[in-house]
């Protein structure tokens, strides 16, 4: 069954919280609007390495930086494996599920950063998350409060690179990735494999 994302009143207040078919990871502003961003569980909705897509250049649709379920529908459109994983997930009963944003995807990492690393200080500014996030320092984000999202547990991010759905504005062959180890974003070939983790949004 096919559950859109519709208006609710009642969202969690604490990360990692179950909820929606995955795990609660904050909020995100798309055109005056806010969701709750959802996390997929680990073993159904991360690809441990997918391909944006081979050979796409410039995706129209897909540069925003915080609607990744609108970049992720024009790079299905494009034929991108990554998308077309990502939109025929069904988990939990819901089949709304979306490549993130370079956004929403540094949300998850202020989220559930698994390590005690220390943070790549060039960016991590987020101004479509809510509240709005600041430029990492050294110790902020710090290592997820949550054992299950902590290295080694069964939801953590790996320490590594994952895919956004956002293309990188510097270069057509290139879209934004987050690591996961530290923060960085930087951009990646599309022609890779890289780790992959699905969300869903809801609005509140």
């Amino acid at each position: 069954m096919n559950h859109a994302a519709t208006a609710i009143e009642v969202v969690p207040t604490k990360i990692a919280e179950p909820f929606a078919g995955g795990f609660y990871a904050g909020r995100i502003l798309v055109d005056r609007q806010v969701y709750a961003v959802i996390v997929a569980p680990k073993e159904q909705g991360e690809n441990e390495e997918v391909k944006w897509g081979k050979n796409l250049k410039s995706v129209e649709g897909a540069r925003s930086f915080f609607d990744g379920q609108a970049n992720t529908r024009a790079m299905a459109e494009a034929g991108s494996p990554l998308a077309k994983w990502a939109l025929g997930l069904a988990i939990g009963g819901f089949t709304d599920w979306y490549v993130p944003s370079r956004d929403e995807l540094e949300l998850c990492y202020r989220a559930f950063k698994p390590t005690t690393e220390e943070n790549y200080c060039w960016r991590g500014d987020n101004p479509s998350s809510v509240p709005v996030g600041y430029a990492y320092s050294l110790d902020s984000p710090a290592q997820t409060a949550d054992p299950l999202f902590r290295e080694g547990g069964a939801e953590a991010f790996a320490d590594g690179w994952y895919w956004t759905s956002t293309q990188y504005a510097g270069d057509s062959d290139f879209a934004w990735v987050q690591d996961f180890l530290g923060g960085d974003q930087n951009g990646g070939p599309k022609s890779n494999g890289c780790r992959a983790r699905a969300v869903r949004r809801l609005a509140i």
